[in-house]
């Protein structure tokens, strides 16, 4: 399990990126698109209606009516074309989206430029590239945005408006407008980007959680599976061996099969034992495996972790006697273990573990002699994905594995805490503590 870590908190920078071109929730559907394309269909029909029909201003009505039909068949042919679970791959994705802005600024163009009210519209296609697609298709969608809006400055034509009343917009006014629509696009693109980004990454990052945790149940639940095939396995083996014993009884005179029959029967019994033995095994130790005492939890997450040329010491503060049992968690023992094994890969020299319990609580601290976590890493500390502190190149990685630990430990009850030492003595810190009637199986909940 330690190895499974590390090969997760390895992933290089390019794996990364990778996995964010190509994972599925990078990929827009279809369906999404086609329907906020509807939306803008109808609120595009709707608009050049009430301002042409209602307030009867002049305006050239059968250039947008073309405009917007030709977004309604694009829209239409793609509903026709393509089943509705479809995802756009980027290119295609950015090729759409590309479109609907050229859509929409040809309608601002001749309805005004920047003096029209709803010229902050530009920003939508561009939001929902950041949100959605990789940053090498974005980045030049925003670039197409700003170009248009820098047209949309120079319009020709006029803003809709009463008739023989004309508007005029202050050059200062205009580029004010400008300046309004390109930082609000700027800023909500970076915003929809960075939280799309973390998104993806936590659900990446607890997707793996669950397959580690996964792992290690099923991991558990071998002993039930080996006494299910010991049961299984016990009819058709006990035939076998009564016809061995009948073919030997029948061919003790024939050489030829003499030895091949007495071996198929010895070879039956000693499978007959081994079966006994798993079922044997799996009825004894089901209790014990099931529960355990909080120092032999301990001696059993540390056992792993002696052989790396790092002395661990266990400190335990409290007395044996009356100590906490454990129903056996696969996600507190490889939290902790995980734990144990970044102190391992930074400390110097030492690790040490204090375990203490009282009637409520129960803390472990496990504390290195490292170089302990710099300020900007403590901050984000727990963060998937995030990198190390500090450390030579032997060590291993400290991110998603951390994250791990922390999610799983947290599942079951715990709150984390992590800081450095005091500063003459160098080195991390991290405290684990729960409630300890979350954890004791003997305490009254």
């Amino acid at each position: 399990m330690a190895r499974f870590f590390r090969g997760l908190e390895k992933l290089s920078e390019a794996e990364m990126k990778a996995q964010d071109d190509h994972h599925t929730s990078r990929r827009l559907r279809l369906q999404t698109l086609v329907r906020l394309r509807w939306l803008a269909v109808g609120g595009q029909t709707v608009t050049v209606m009430i301002v042409a029909f209602w307030l009867k201003f002049p305006m050239p009505l059968l250039p947008c009516c073309v405009l917007i039909a030709c977004l309604a068949w694009i829209n239409f042919f793609l509903t026709l074309r393509y089943p509705p679970t479809h995802r756009l791959e980027p290119p295609a994705a950015f090729a759409l989206l590309g479109l609907d802005l050229l859509q929409l600024c040809g309608l601002l163009l001749i309805t005004g430029g920047l003096a029209n009210p709803f010229s902050a519209l530009v920003c939508v296609p561009v939001i929902i590239s950041f949100a959605s697609q990789p940053i090498r298709y974005s980045m030049p969608l925003i670039l197409l945005a700003m170009i248009c809006i820098t047209g949309l400055a120079f319009s020709p034509f006029p803003l809709p408006w009463y008739e023989g009343v004309a508007v005029n917009v202050h050059s200062v006014m205009q580029l004010g407008v400008w300046c309004s629509i390109a930082s609000t696009m700027a800023f909500a693109a970076f915003y929809a980007y960075r939280v799309s980004m973390e998104a993806s990454q936590l659900a990446d990052a607890l997707s793996a959680t669950e397959l580690v945790l996964q792992r290690e149940k099923h991991l558990s639940q071998l002993d039930g599976l080996a006494a299910a095939a010991a049961h299984e396995l016990g009819t058709p083996l006990a035939t076998i061996s009564v016809v061995a014993k009948e073919m030997e009884r029948e061919l003790r005179e024939d050489d030829r099969f003499r030895e091949d029959v007495a071996l198929l029967r010895s070879q039956s019994e000693r499978c007959r034992d081994i079966l006994r033995r798993l079922t044997t095994l799996s009825s004894e130790d089901e209790a014990h495996m099931r529960r355990l005492t909080l120092s032999s939890m301990m001696e059993e997450i540390i056992a792993p972790h002696r052989e790396f040329g790092i002395t661990l010491e266990l400190i335990e503060k409290s007395p044996r006697a009356g100590e906490p049992v454990l129903n056996r968690n696969a996600g507190i023992m490889y939290g902790l273990g995980n734990l144990i094994e970044n102190a391992v890969d930074y400390a110097r020299k030492t690790v040490t573990i204090t375990v203490e319990y009282t009637a409520d609580t129960l803390t472990i601290v496990i504390e290195d002699d490292g170089s302990g976590y710099s300020p900007e890493i403590l901050a984000r500390i727990g963060e998937p994905y995030v990198t190390s502190r500090q450390r030579d190149d032997t060590a291993g990685g400290l991110g998603l594995g951390l994250f791990i630990a922390k999610t799983l430990l947290e599942r079951s009850g715990a709150a984390l805490s992590f800081g450095n030492r005091d500063p003459e003595t160098p080195g991390a810190r991290v405290r684990v503590e729960w409630p300890r009637v979350l954890i004791d199986s003997n305490s009254t909940k």
